[in-house]
């Protein structure tokens, strides 16, 4: 039987309206005695101010002061780089046990266990064991903490992609770089503090979503730089106006915005675009030097392999990467592979001549990095992650095919860098690399770590949105401490 209330359509709205609303009001008093609506309001005045984003302490103390966050789109083969796996050899050519529940997405073809197209060979002291596919990372070892136990949620690209971005496969969630922006500020307040740069074939399939900031302010939302020619296109005013001229436009400008926000308070909108003029304004001067690798001896450059058709614009993306990290930018995401699947390490029809082409294309830059970071002393407080959305299965895609499909159930990630331990290999697969089974790592885990290594508590950096305390971890995620030094 349905029941009706004087007051409203529900038991709450009765509740608050009961009394011409005065047990309302009492909620209200007893709500604002308990610091509810000031925990809320916490950054209004920083972000009317224009300071969205100065420089905020850590949580706690931490060695990473940056991020640059290496996304190999289109999910690389986990058994054919970073997680060995000699049952293959022996049972090459069988089908996979049938104890392994496998959801053939996109039905496609299903063959037969088979082994790592390149071999294996261990690296520096750690003796840790690491693909023909990279020689030249393999050399930084030691370096790096291998995470072999991920998994993900989605089989798709689309999904999977936002998910290991923003925690989550739905859309419409900030990104990881937006929640270090939003916790910890940027150093510098002349170049964006999230900087994304692309593949010149094209991003994600899922798009802006990837590097958005969701429900935050758009502040905190990735600033992309093109991969090739002028990374930021119209930056500099027209060529008639000089700088004095355009600072009294901006002047001007920002007057009768604040005016417009102070009648309409919690305009985050308007007060993002107040901001992002006096960015893009300092940008005129900062970021093109920040971009300008004519300031790179050529020594370094070649050590990036910039000069060389395969991997001179990813080296070129490297070395903007290490300047901006240089210059206080707090969060640098790099893609290699593009926008359509046949452009990235979606390896359906050869792990060979796929990943050999874009293995060989950031091989030699991300092994410069690793050195170039390390020598100007900026390897401990910069956190470097690899990885792709997911990984690929452990049998071929088809009878004789030399392909993999899609695999989420167990794949790998690498850290180095800010507060890493470096040669060490944490979790496992099975016996075959099929599926996570020791030490499990979700999407979660590897974001909750990240934002530890940067000094920030995943479960205590929030935003309040639509009444509830919203995190990147979303009260999942647990912080992999055995990989942190």
């Amino acid at each position: 039987m349905k029941r009706y209330f004087p007051c409203g359509n529900t038991r709450r709205e009765f509740v608050w309206e009961m009394g011409a609303g005065f047990a309302g009001l009492a909620l209200s008093s007893l709500l604002g005695n308990d610091g509810f609506y000031a925990k809320h309001a916490i950054g209004a005045d920083k972000r009317r101010a224009g300071q969205a984003l100065a420089p905020q302490p850590a949580h706690f103390p931490a060695k990473a002061k940056s991020c640059i966050f290496l996304l190999m789109n289109g999910a690389p083969s986990q058994v054919d780089t970073f997680d060995y796996k000699p049952e293959l050899e022996k049972h090459a050519g069988q089908a996979l046990p049938e104890g392994k529940k496998y959801i053939n997405s996109g039905n496609r073809k299903v063959g037969f266990l088979t082994p790592n197209f390149r071999p294996f060979k261990p690296g520096g002291e750690s003796g840790l064991l690491i693909s023909d596919f990279f020689p030249n990372v393999r050399k930084h070892a030691d370096k790096l903490a291998v995470i072999k136990s991920c998994h993900a949620d989605s089989h798709a690209h689309g999904s999977a992609l936002v998910a290991m971005n923003t925690g989550s496969t739905f859309i419409g969630r900030p990104s990881v770089g937006s929640w270090s922006v939003y916790g910890l500020g940027t150093e510098n307040q002349d170049l964006p503090g999230y900087v994304v740069m692309m593949d010149k074939r094209g991003g994600p399939i899922s798009g802006q979503p990837n590097y958005s900031s969701g429900f935050m302010p758009s502040t905190y939302q990735g600033t992309l730089f093109r991969p090739t020619g002028n990374p930021i296109l119209d930056l500099q005013g027209p060529a008639h106006l000089d700088r004095a001229a355009q600072r009294k436009q901006l002047d001007l400008l920002a007057q009768l915005n604040q005016k417009h926000l102070d009648a309409r308070p919690g305009g985050a909108d308007l007060a993002a675009r107040i901001q992002s003029y006096e960015l893009a304004f300092r940008m005129q001067s900062a970021a093109p030097e920040a971009v300008n690798l004519q300031k790179e001896s050529q020594q370094t450059l070649d050590a990036y392999g910039v000069g060389n058709k395969q991997t001179d614009e990813f080296g070129r993306n490297c070395v903007i990467a290490r300047r901006l990290v240089e210059r206080g930018v707090r969060f640098v995401q790099l893609y290699s592979g593009g926008g359509h699947l046949a452009d990235t390490w979606d390896a359906h029809q050869s792990i060979e001549k796929n990943h050999g082409q874009h293995a060989g294309e950031v091989d030699q830059p991300i092994a410069a990095l690793l050195t170039d970071l390390e020598q100007r002393g900026l390897l401990d407080s910069t956190l470097v992650v690899w990885g792709g959305e997911f990984g690929r299965m452990p049998f071929s895609e088809g009878k004789n095919a030399p392909g993999r499909n899609h695999n989420p159930y167990g794949f790998c990630m690498w850290m180095a860098g800010g507060g890493v331990k470096g040669g060490i290999s944490y979790g496992e697969t099975d016996e075959f690399g099929f599926e996570a089974t020791v030490n499990r790592a979700h999407v979660h885990d590897i974001h909750a770590t990240m934002l530890h290594l940067m000094g920030l508590d995943h479960e205590r950096l929030t935003y309040f949105h639509q009444g509830r305390e919203e995190s990147l971890t979303d009260v999942h995620g647990h912080v992999i401490s055995d990989i942190c030094a």
